[in-house]
């Protein structure tokens, strides 16, 4: 499984990764979490608002944090 979390570093980008690797750790799931941070690769997936997650390629939200508990919900589908 890949997560891909989607921002330039600003706080709710942060804590979203932070969210994220609790998440995966809680669950105990094998994953690859990846900070992808470069603006032209946020911009030729179409994101317009920041922090977004992927999860193997696959838009899951943008705009906002999701919390740890939203996101073992995603990871358990």
């Amino acid at each position: 499984m890949k997560i891909e979390v989607l921002g330039t570093g600003c706080a709710k980008c942060k804590s979203l990764l932070k969210n994220v690797e609790k998440a995966v750790a809680e669950l105990g799931v094998s994953a690859e979490v990846v900070k992808v941070d470069s603006i032209q690769e946020i911009m030729d997936r179409g994101v317009m608002m920041t922090p977004a997650l992927y999860i193997d390629g696959k838009s899951m939200m943008a705009g906002r944090t999701a919390t740890v508990e939203e996101i073992k919900r995603m990871l358990q589908k």
